[in-house]
């Protein structure tokens, strides 16, 4: 889990001293039931950070950007909910979702103004879902260049890398997106070259770029821009339906898409068919 700053790489076993920051616990009350559990637990402040999985020092991080509601104070004891716990956990969902940390002040900031934060997180996490495969795979590159003898060179493995397609780790090489990956392989197969491949690929990605851009606009350009009875503000079911629509949108898009190429290839073909058939036609003797 990625988390902004270096104060969010320090190693939780240099935060021994929490336990003596929050003083020794004097109370001798705990809500929970006789096993430590229930809805009424408090923690300490180490034993929270354990539950959640963070160091200590994450979560004082995240008190201090207000991330978190203050605990209560019995004497010099800082006791923390359940609630508290559920906070760190829709937290740690939202950076692995890839959300920063001052998009996520901006979300609880919107819960404290008593807007539905599940219902925002239903709309952005079906606008923000990723179209594209992000699964990826690993190679070495002494893999990578068997797979395409000769042809892998500095220059190759700084363009691909530009390009998004792969990120080179010491001796390691990720590919980002495997599908393309493998499509490339059975091109360079086919006789095509690398460079020629990677030089394409540019072009696709301004079309596609444009074509992207054309399509939201579409969409945009017909969505309201608040409620129709005036409301400043949209209600749970408005964003529920715009989350909906943009579900529906995104097979209606790729199947857009699809169509808009194969027709394309139809057309191309059928204009350059006689040429591609003089030069696949064998030579008469």
């Amino acid at each position: 889990m990625g988390i902004e700053g270096d104060q969010m790489n320090e190693d939780a076993e240099r935060d021994q001293d929490a336990e003596r920051d929050d003083g020794p616990d004097d109370s001798g009350a705990d809500d929970s039931g006789p096993d430590g559990s229930g809805p009424h637990r408090e923690y300490r402040v180490e034993e929270l950070a354990a539950e959640a999985g963070i160091p200590v020092r994450t979560l004082r991080y995240y008190q201090e950007r207000r991330l978190l509601p203050a605990p209560r104070r019995q004497g010099r004891v800082a006791l923390y909910s359940t609630s508290h716990l559920d906070r760190l956990r829709l937290i740690a969902e939202l950076l692995d979702r890839g959300y920063r940390l001052d998009g996520i002040e901006e979300l609880i900031a919107a819960a404290g103004e008593g807007r539905d934060v599940t219902e925002l997180l239903g709309f952005e996490w079906a606008a923000a879902t990723p179209w594209a495969d992000r699964s990826a795979a690993e190679m070495s590159m002494a893999e990578l260049a068997d797979l395409f003898p000769g042809q892998i060179t500095p220059e190759i493995i700084a363009e691909a890398s530009e390009l998004g397609h792969i990120t080179v780790r010491d001796d390691r090489v990720v590919i980002n997106s495997p599908r393309l990956f493998d499509a490339t392989v059975q091109l360079v197969r086919a006789g095509i070259p690398l460079a020629s491949i990677l030089a394409l690929t540019w072009e696709l990605e301004a079309s596609f770029d444009r074509m992207a851009f054309s399509f939201v606009r579409l969409v945009r350009g017909h969505l309201p821009d608040r409620p129709p009875d005036g409301r400043e503000e949209p209600s749970a079911d408005d964003i529920g339906r715009l989350a909906e629509l943009v579900g529906r949108l995104r097979p209606v898009a790729r199947t857009v898409a699809d169509e808009h190429f194969a027709r394309a290839m139809d057309r191309r073909l059928t204009k350059d068919i006689t040429e591609i058939r003089e030069r696949i036609r064998p030579t008469r003797r």
